[in-house]
């Protein structure tokens, strides 16, 4: 009797792991699998957590072949759960280089870069400034935030807005302009907003760019005479970080305040860490620390 008990038992256990392990092997495939033109570079994720990087040239009712740069494979189609196609310039040295998460902005400052439509950032710098943005559509972009201040009741709180509006003009070169309107507490004072309207425009593409801005600063109605100008750029180094620096000259000041520092990213996370500093004699040794982040969504 106990005999049988123990080969029903194993006959149970044996029906179940016959049932689960294709239910495992059949996940839903994400990405559409297709044979791609020379342009495009396939990534073939399967369920052993395992990726192949590549261009699909043939499929079967089984399998595909898979060409990678040093040889061709093949791969059981309900192996595969994810194909992710990118372009075939964003693989260096057989890595795939993932799209810059903040090609949008230097460390403060715009560039003339684009979110796209229904794409969006959290980001927070020093803590206590998060905002949030969103691609309306791929010309114009809303976002704002509110200060984080401890202890400070929400009338305490500096509230900020920044629209944006920018095109391409060709691959390599784009314009944008928009605002940043700051609330300002009231605090018995005659003026609670502030801000800038700018314009910028940014020459390259999102790894490696060149930007140059104007922008002229308001208090209440008031506009100033002069502009503030702004000029940076980005160098992508490798496939995690990159070079960023960002400089201002603000009318009436003689010394140009100057930020340089590098860029740590992932796919869709970037980490901003800097120095800035004023030329001439007012310079603070080695710098004012800047950080900030930036989360995809």
């Amino acid at each position: 009797m106990k005999t049988a008990r123990i080969a029903w038992a194993i006959t149970l256990l044996a029906g179940l792991c016959a049932w689960v392990k294709p239910g495992l092997a059949q996940q839903p495939l994400k990405g559409q699998l297709r044979v791609a033109d020379s342009t495009i570079v396939q990534m073939v994720k399967t369920i052993d957590g395992s990726s192949n990087v590549g261009r699909i040239t043939l499929i079967d009712s089984l399998n595909i072949q898979l060409q990678t740069t040093v040889m061709t494979i093949s791969i059981p189609i309900d192996k595969i759960t994810e194909v992710k196609e990118v372009p075939a310039e964003s693989i260096k040295g057989g890595e795939y280089w993932f799209p810059n998460p903040n090609a949008t902005r230097l460390f403060f400052g715009p560039t003339a870069h684009m979110l796209k439509g229904g794409e969006g950032y959290f980001s927070d710098t020093y803590v206590f400034f998060p905002q949030v943005v969103v691609g309306v559509t791929d010309f114009i972009t809303l976002g704002g935030g509110m200060s984080l201040f401890p202890g400070a009741g929400m009338d305490n709180q500096i509230l900020y807005f920044m629209p944006k509006v920018g095109m391409a003009v060709n691959p390599m070169f784009h314009l944008a302009g928009g605002a940043l309107i700051i609330k300002i507490p009231d605090f018995d004072q005659d003026v609670s907003t502030v801000g800038v309207l700018y314009g910028a425009g940014t020459y390259g593409g999102r790894d490696r760019s060149f930007t140059a801005g104007l922008g002229y600063g308001f208090v209440g109605d008031e506009m100033a005479d002069r502009p503030m100008v702004m000029v940076g750029g980005e160098y992508r180094m490798s496939r995690r970080v990159s070079f960023v620096t960002e400089n201002w000259l603000f009318p009436g000041l003689d010394q140009p305040l100057v930020s340089g520092g590098f860029r740590f990213f992932g796919e869709g996370l970037a980490v901003d860490i800097a120095l800035a500093n004023v030329l001439g004699e007012d310079m603070i040794m080695p710098g004012v620390p800047f950080i900030g982040f930036v989360y995809n969504f």
